[in-house]
């Protein structure tokens, strides 16, 4: 992979991220497209990692706020980040239980296709419980839900932030508080995937490590931008609207990999 290759694939993840229409798919398919060798889940977790980045830079004031109460030993916080830690649950046990066939579904991009399209299915669900959702927090057994809605995102194709937001909206979290949990709960998820590869970072060549670092850096200025995006689009009850992006991407993707 060449740093021109690197630098679209980094802009990819980030704009992909924190939009509900697989960050994932959309490099899987950038891969093929351009004909550029997969790098594997490695690249996949780098970067991350720079979007995961942006998430702590948007949210700093929360995450910071949750620290400073853990530290103080404030109720609120350790409530909250118990549901953070609950909601990871469900990736960690999947990831344990599977890891390997996860893995192996990065390699078949047919895969990334035909889960965009369920995607969009989940997507068009939110023009109903969007409206009805106010709680300022997810519940025990939300904050389980969402978990296992982000377990279900590591199949390339199906959008973590689509899958987690929908899952929240669904059991009547409130839209801006549902995007919070969705990708704070990211921080704790891409995180652990970090340290558990960190042993596999001494075995890969210095190219590679140049182009996770070009791709991680493009990762994390576009990031920004689509997560403030991301939550005034949800704000504005649009949500559903990638529906009508993520159905025909995935649609004219497995047409394209049917007939090349």
């Amino acid at each position: 992979m060449n740093d021109l290759e690197a630098l679209l694939l980094g802009i990819v993840q980030g704009l992909t991220e924190f939009l509900p229409v697989s960050s994932s798919g959309h490099l899987v398919m950038a891969s093929e497209l351009l004909g550029a060798g997969g790098e594997g889940i490695l690249f996949e977790v780098a970067v991350h990692v720079a979007t995961l980045l942006a998430i702590v830079v948007f949210y700093r004031r929360r995450v910071g706020a949750l620290a400073t109460g853990a530290l103080r030993g404030e109720a609120d916080a350790w409530r909250y980040g118990a549901k953070l830690a609950l909601g990871t649950v469900p990736a960690v046990v999947l990831v344990l239980l599977a890891g390997d066939f996860l893995e192996s579904l990065f390699d078949a991009p047919a895969v990334s296709g035909a889960a965009l399209l369920v995607t969009g299915a989940f997507l068009w669900t939110t023009r109903r419980t969007l409206p009805r959702a106010h709680a300022e927090e997810p519940s025990w057994v939300a904050a389980f839900a969402i978990g296992c809605a982000q377990a279900a995102a590591i199949v390339p194709g199906i959008s973590r932030s689509g899958a987690t937001v929908t899952a929240a909206l669904a059991l009547g979290v409130a839209p801006l508080a549902a995007a919070e949990f969705s990708f704070l709960l990211g921080v704790v998820a891409i995180g652990g995937a970090a340290v558990r590869l960190v042993p596999e970072v001494g075995g890969i060549s210095s190219e590679a490590l140049r182009a996770m670092g070009v791709a991680s850096a493009a990762a994390l200025v576009s990031g920004l931008a689509a997560l403030a995006l991301f939550v005034r689009l949800l704000r504005d009850q649009q949500f559903y609207r990638f529906a009508f992006y993520v159905w025909p991407v995935g649609a004219a993707f497995l047409v394209w990999l049917a007939v090349r």
